[in-house]
């Protein structure tokens, strides 16, 4: 079978071809065994024995699941229990109820008991959100359901306009074209909230980072070596505001806002999109249900489209009985089942260890030569994930910052290879440039501090943190009056630091300063160079900053250590116990592309 064929019917038994990146649920059976054999019990029960018929009371199993697979999951499990199909002598009792992904990962992560046992989200995007700081709830891995992978689907006219099915993109190319000027409107489900999104936005900016890098490479000959321009971020960013405007809350209610026909009505309608970023298996959806009219066709980049992986896992698995666990192996088993397989790929999903079924592409949209069944991206790691939730978080959100520099006297120490210039002055400028990044609706302040600076006090604020477009008397804006106080900061002679009691004052006012809809940070950038003598300690300062941060109200700390002096591993530890991290720059002209940089990740790792 050729690489762009559509094949009509599924080949059963050992002829199905490898799906990239899917474990068999073979793995998971393995899995779950490894974990319920810490019983010592086991093996000599008969775990993989499954029984016949019913002998014992069903066991009840809650399953909670992403939207678009609950329902094939829904009609495995009561295919189970009306052929009665067994685990070690009981029958199985499964139910299935629909949970929004993000509500809850973000209900595991912050240690809310479920009441379910096993967790379908559509990507582990969610498994590793659920994760967070590591004091949720446990989730132990079990293996994949089924695939989708992540598309650009389009209503026929627009898909026509960038030449479908023969033309094909990268993803860096798609976001190019459907940035572009007479494009069709694009629109996306909102990346805080869908897996889909997200991994789309990843996509675009890894996609323009490599075309980036390859045309350095290019320049620079074939030894592979050459500096990031920064492509990637650009087209992310412009991607994101593009999308800003046209974004849902939801998968679901983004089909809602495609345009209906090709009428001149529909056309001239600008509150309707023409193109979404969007999975295979919901085109899927949205075809089976129209009348034809209206269905989408879909591109698949060739860079590699990522996937909605479903993977299934153990909620708590040490509160689980071993009923429970036997229960939750089996239904997995049956998951790897040809009547299992029919009955996802009748959802539209791809299931494991086969191609991809013809009638699934047909009625998605997919056709060649868009490539199809090419190999699934790598999945982002966790940080490039955290990078483009900040990117959209401070492309779409407004942000509000605090942010607050050292002026002890050791900023007055010289900058080696620059001229001259002092840690303060190379600061200053690097601050100068920072601000320029930042729109009219961001809010940002300015806070100093020195040992003593203010009577008994460490600290002063020098500008309250406010909206950088608001007007301030005797003319001007605030991002003026704030430039000026930048370009004025200068160093205290003989001053030390004062950074532990600084610290928890300027955060005790970011916390009670908080503005919701916004990314608040407490910003503090600090040469280190003097220790506190006459404040708090280290330990002190941490104990109050956790008892003081709220992760419904998340203020995280960045701190950046500025200077050969600094210690990074102490401001890490400070910034940690708020939901932040600590950076460290060895020159101050650094500090600005490091600053957007722990604001992106900062903003990615607290959203919510």
């Amino acid at each position: 079978m050729g690489r762009h064929s559509l094949p009509d019917v599924r080949p059963t038994g050992a002829g199905r071809a490898r799906s990239p990146r899917r474990r068999h649920v073979s793995i998971a059976a393995a899995l779950v065994l490894a974990v319920t054999a810490g019983t010592g019990v086991a093996a000599r029960a008969g775990l993989l024995s499954f029984g016949t018929p019913c002998d014992k009371a069903p066991v009840r199993l809650d399953i909670a699941a992403s939207p678009d697979i609950a329902p094939a999951l829904r009609e495995i499990a009561e295919r189970a229990r009306r052929d009665r199909v067994t685990s070690d002598g009981n029958c199985l009792d499964i139910r299935v109820s629909a949970r929004e992904n993000f509500k809850a990962a973000a209900a595991l992560a912050g240690g809310t008991a479920p009441g379910y046992q096993v967790w379908v989200p559509d990507s582990d995007v969610w498994v590793d959100r659920a994760k967070g700081s590591g004091d949720g709830i446990a989730l132990t891995p079990a293996g994949n359901v089924a695939s989708s992978p992540v598309t650009l689907a389009a209503v026929p006219r627009s898909a026509r306009t960038l030449g479908w099915p023969h033309e094909t993109y990268t993803w860096a190319e798609l976001a190019a074209a459907a940035t572009g000027t007479g494009r069709p409107r694009l629109g996306s489900a909102d990346p805080l909230r869908s897996a889909t999104g997200l991994l789309a936005l990843s996509s675009v900016a890894e996609s323009a980072q490599q075309n980036g890098q390859n045309r350095q490479d290019g320049r620079n000959g074939k030894d592979g070596k050459g500096g990031q321009d920064g492509t990637g971020d650009t087209l992310a960013a412009a991607t994101a505001q593009l999308l800003s405007g046209r974004v849902a809350d939801s998968d679901p209610r983004l089909l809602d806002t495609l345009a209906q026909d090709d009428s001149a009505a529909e056309k001239g309608n600008p509150r309707r999109n023409e193109a979404l970023l969007l999975s295979e298996q919901a085109a899927f959806a949205h075809n089976s249900e129209g009348s034809g009219a209206d269905n989408l066709d879909l591109f698949y980049p060739t860079d590699g489209a990522p996937v909605l992986d479903y993977p299934y896992s153990l909620v708590n698995q040490t509160a689980l009985s071993t009923d429970q666990s036997r229960a939750a192996m089996r239904f997995m088993a049956l998951l790897g089942e040809d009547p299992s397989y029919r009955t996802l790929e009748k959802h539209g999903f791809r299931v494991a260890n086969a191609p991809v079924h013809g009638e699934v592409l047909r009625t998605a949209g997919g056709r060649s030569p868009q490539p199809y069944d090419g190999a699934d991206a790598r999945p982002p790691s966790v940080e490039t994930v955290q990078r483009t939730l900040g990117l959209w978080t401070v492309t779409v959100r407004s942000t509000r910052l605090t942010t607050v520099v050292d002026t002890s006297g050791s900023m007055a120490a010289p900058v080696p290879g620059r001229a001259g210039q002092s840690r303060m002055d190379v600061t200053k400028a690097s601050l100068l440039r920072a601000l320029n990044q930042f729109t009219s609706e961001d809010e940002i302040g300015l806070w100093e501090f020195a040992t003593r600076l203010d009577g008994k006090k460490d600290y002063r604020e020098l500008e309250k943190t406010a909206r950088l477009g608001d007007p301030v008397k005797g003319g001007g804006t605030h991002r003026e009056r704030l430039s000026d106080a930048f370009s004025a900061l200068k160093p205290v002679p003989d001053a030390d630091t004062g950074l532990y009691d600084t610290t928890l004052a300027a955060y005790r006012k970011a916390r009670a300063t908080y503005v919701d809809g916004k990314f608040n940070a407490l910003i503090i950038l600090t040469d280190g160079s003097n220790k506190d003598d006459d404040g708090i300690s280290r330990g002190e300062l941490i104990k109050r900053l956790k008892a003081l941060a709220d992760p419904e109200r998340p203020v995280p700390l960045i701190a950046v250590a500025v200077g050969p002096d600094a210690d990074r591993a102490e401001v890490d530890k400070v910034a940690k116990a708020t939901g932040g991290a600590g950076y460290e720059v060895s020159d101050p002209a650094d500090i600005q592309s490091v600053l957007l940089r722990a604001i992106m990740l900062s903003a990615g790792s607290t959203t919510p």
